[in-house]
């Protein structure tokens, strides 16, 4: 098969952990033809979408994992499948390439995740879909909105909805330091939907990543834990990553998200939780393969190759 990864420039990859590079990889050692493109590749002409896809050859290497063999444009529809890999933040451009590859759907391509949920599921916003999962939760760049919100919870979370890894997301506890400076940085004085939510005190047992394949969770999650004095769980902010079974009410959320995850077209979620509830939808490039793997012995990557495999049968009968 004919694979074709959407991704963020490839030497800006960090192959020790990457779980694209992973995907790859096991891509490559089940005999299946590696290519990557960037947004800037994308192109539509006469009713085609094509890419300059650029043709790798996969090494263990983590020095030189990679070398090129080609580089020539060819149209989405005659690989096997296009796989989305482009990390937030979630802008212009962005929004561009899913639309294009929306075409490249229409006339036989097979995308991964489909570009339509990528727009429709904002990794933030995307809980509200589930209010009874969710800590109490306030959207809004209202700045007396939000400080309102923040005085009745006394201990919130601040975020924008575009971010990832952790950043621009901030504590307020119920002194109210600093919350109006923090409103005006946030909302870009009242311009900028960001998202509150009440202080979930369970993230000192980390902030849970649960791998979704094709509407079924993994049977382990990701438990990132704050650095000591940090806030934020997320790896990229010094979290540290622990492996952990599902317990029974990470099986409930992952139940009850699955079968519309899966009607979607999104084929990989990472769902973010915290304690008993629900915190970010992650559709864009969930991570967090490598780390799962390394803990557990398990190569849960291979289980998202076999996922693909057999979309791609059922699309081809």
């Amino acid at each position: 098969m004919k694979f074709i990864f959407l991704i963020d420039q490839i030497d800006s990859l960090k192959v020790y952990k990457d779980s694209s590079i992973a995907m790859m990889r096991e891509a490559a050692q089940r005999k299946h033809q590696v290519f990557v493109m960037h947004q800037s590749d994308l192109m539509w002409r006469e009713g085609r979408v094509s890419a300059m896809a650029t043709r790798l050859i996969l090494t263990d290497n983590d020095e030189s994992w990679y070398s090129i063999q080609d580089k020539i444009p060819q149209p989405l529809n005659e690989f096997d499948a296009v796989l989305v890999r482009k990390d937030p933040p979630f802008e212009t451009e962005y929004l561009y390439a899913t639309q294009l590859l929306d075409l490249a759907q229409r006339a036989g391509a097979r995308v991964f995740n489909a570009p339509g949920a990528l727009r429709d599921f904002n990794e933030k916003l995307a809980i509200a879909r589930f209010p009874t999962l969710i800590a109490p939760t306030l959207v809004s760049c209202n700045a007396e909105v939000l400080r309102g919100f923040a005085q009745e919870m006394g201990d919130v979370i601040l975020k924008p909805l575009d971010g990832m890894g952790g950043m621009q997301v901030f504590r307020v506890r119920p002194d109210g330091l600093n919350l109006n400076a923090i409103l005006e940085t946030l909302t870009q004085n009242e311009t900028r939907t960001i998202m509150a939510q009440k202080y979930i005190p369970a993230i000192n047992a980390g902030d849970k990543r649960i791998f979704m394949i094709d509407g079924e969770p993994v049977p382990y999650a990701l438990a990132r834990i704050p650095a000591e004095g940090e806030t934020r769980a997320n790896l990229a902010a010094g979290g540290q990553g622990v492996a952990q079974l599902l317990s029974a009410r990470d099986r409930e959320i992952a139940e009850t998200v699955g079968p519309g995850l899966k009607a979607a077209g999104l084929l990989l979620v990472g769902l973010d939780v915290i304690g008993d509830y629900l915190t970010e939808i992650n559709v864009t490039s969930p991570t967090g393969f490598v780390e799962l793997s390394r803990e557990t012995g398990i190569n849960f990557t291979a289980l998202f190759m076999d996922a693909l495999e057999n979309r791609i049968e059922q699309t081809c009968h």
